[in-house]
């Protein structure tokens, strides 16, 4: 992880010019890691041996927070329950459009009573609940950019799950799977820079994506989907700096992705930089602390 980083160049010298880009009005789901710790293990990440910080993972939180409200998101809070610690990566608890909350069904059990809590608030908070059947965790592996969703496999959400969010939101899914162990949701391995496609958006939105995360077959779909894409480097990719949230126009990133950052601003971004380091002892990064809400009664 401390390896310097290295910018990977575009494959495409003039899809790099910057251009003008557009902020969009976004509206999160977070969770205050109040109950933040690492007591177990589910991914490469998570060392129960090494100490947490929790007003640490709180502190830095509330700058992820403070950083969406001055950039004017909407944000939207659900109640952190003792021991649930993994609350605070809200990303997971479900994949939502057009007011319609596909809710979560966590592969392991240290999970598991997330997804109540988390189908009961978006029922409460004017959302349609679609009960899963399968195995999915959310955001973390489901990624909607313009009308299509890309879906990851491999490790977390299972490969009938993404059937199912097809079925759940009629729209054409993309199966990719994932092949190491670190990025093992498909929100650590790709990041959407364009939240809207079309009219008050950009003509076809664009990723940024790490190509030695996933297969072969999968390196392939993305070369051909996205020829425009942003290939980010080994080194940005194991700071977790696409594990990001993009409006548009700001791309909030780890400061430590500094090839990544010099990529977005060639293409007209702007890198707006957010340390979650001691949130990342248990595998999360700002993905993971951001449920994109879109639709529902607000």
């Amino acid at each position: 992880m401390s390896a310097t980083p290295t910018a990977t160049p575009t494959s495409n010298v003039a899809s790099a010019t910057a251009t003008e880009r557009v902020q969009q009005h976004r509206r999160y789901l977070m969770c205050r890691p109040s109950h933040f710790t690492v007591s177990y293990s589910i991914n490469p990440w998570m060392e129960p041996s090494r100490p947490t910080d929790t007003d640490l993972a709180v502190k830095q939180w509330q700058a992820l927070y403070d950083t969406y409200v001055a950039l004017g998101h909407e944000i939207e809070l659900i109640d952190p329950l003792e021991g649930l610690p993994d609350m605070v990566y809200t990303a997971n608890g479900g994949f939502v459009i057009d007011g319609i909350a596909y809710g979560p069904k966590f592969r392991f059990r240290e999970r598991a009573a997330e997804a109540p809590a988390f189908i009961d608030w978006f029922a409460a908070n004017g959302f349609e609940v679609a009960e899963p059947v399968e195995v999915n965790e959310g955001e973390g592996d489901f990624l909607l950019v313009g009308d299509t969703i890309l879906a990851g496999t491999g490790f977390r959400s299972t490969g009938d799950s993404h059937r199912e969010v097809g079925e759940v939101f009629s729209r054409e899914v993309v199966s990719l799977t994932l092949t190491d162990p670190r990025f093992y949701h498909l929100d650590t391995a790709i990041s959407v820079l364009d939240p809207v496609e079309g009219p008050g958006g950009v003509e076809k939105a664009n990723i940024a994506y790490l190509p030695t995360a996933f297969d072969e077959k999968s390196q392939a779909i993305l070369r051909e989907r996205y020829p425009d894409a942003i290939r980010v480097s080994d080194a940005d990719g194991a700071v977790f700096g696409l594990n990001s949230a993009s409006d548009g126009k700001n791309v909030i990133i780890s400061p430590r992705a500094v090839g990544f950052e010099a990529q977005l601003r060639e293409r007209g971004y702007t890198p707006v930089m957010v340390d979650l380091s001691e949130l990342l002892l248990g595998g999360g990064g700002i993905k993971c602390c951001t449920l994109e809400l879109r639709g529902g009664s607000r």
